[in-house]
Order: C-alpha cells, then sequence, then structure tokens
C-alpha cells in the first residue's frame, strides 16, 4: 500500500528528475535574460548574461555556463546553467550557487540569499536557428 507521505517525500525527487533531462529537441541559446530582486530596495531589474560573461548584479557575480530552450511546437522553457558568486567589497569571494534554473519553476532551484533573488526569464539565442527540413539528415 503505498502510503500519501511516500509520495509527497518522493515528489521533490521525481521533479528534479523530470526537469534535469534535457530535451533531446532543446535549442542552445546564447545569452540568458534573468531578473533580480533587491530585497532591501524592492527593485526588480532585468539584464541579460552572455555565454561565459561575467555580470553583476549588487554584491553577486553571474556567469552563464549554458542554456537552452524548447522548441515552439513544445511547451515554452528555458534553462540555464549558472554560476553565482558573492564578492563583497573587502571580503573573500563565496560560492553561492551552481546548477540549472528553470524559468517555468523558479523555486525547482533557487538562489538562496537574504538579500538578492535571481530567476531566470527566457533563454536567447542571437542568430536564427536554421532547421534542417524534416526529410533530411
Amino acid at each position: 500500500m503505498i502510503r500519501y507521505s511516500m509520495i509527497r517525500s518522493a515528489f521533490p525527487a521525481l521533479v528534479l528528475l523530470f526537469f534535469s533531462v534535457p530535451s533531446a529537441s532543446a535549442f542552445p541559446g546564447d545569452t540568458v535574460v534573468l531578473q533580480g530582486l533587491d530585497k532591501v530596495t524592492a527593485r526588480i531589474s532585468t539584464f541579460e548574461v552572455s555565454l561565459e560573461e561575467e555580470v553583476t548584479f549588487g554584491t553577486l557575480r553571474i556567469t552563464l555556463r549554458a542554456c537552452d530552450r524548447t522548441p515552439p511546437e513544445e511547451p515554452p522553457e528555458s534553462t540555464a546553467f549558472l554560476d553565482i558568486y558573492e564578492a563583497k567589497p573587502g571580503d573573500r569571494v563565496v560560492s553561492l550557487f551552481h546548477g540549472w534554473m528553470f524559468a517555468s519553476s523558479p523555486a525547482l532551484s533557487a538562489l538562496e540569499h537574504p538579500v538578492y533573488d535571481i530567476w531566470v526569464k527566457e533563454c536567447v539565442a542571437s542568430e536564427p536557428l536554421e532547421l534542417e527540413p524534416a526529410g533530411e539528415q
């Protein structure tokens, strides 16, 4: 007999497994659009990060390592693999987050910080994709 508590405790692992398996039809992008919330000032900022570029948001340093998005015929989803560090003046650099963030489920894999929130809005490609016709390979 399966109990509700067993399902409830296994649910986060199942969701993470579902979202962490890359789709065979995912399109790679080279820029991610992020939003950041400064909880002290209650200001939201939208900014872009290109592959391997480091962007500063407050005391955070954010680097995009990879991003993907689903094709138009599938439900919309953008994912980004981010490295986030905190670099306060006079202190050592502290690693805060390394992993995938999902636009459709920002709480699934989130940055935990007392002052800042960061979430993925969209993964984009700077150049249009050249798709092959369905019959050619």
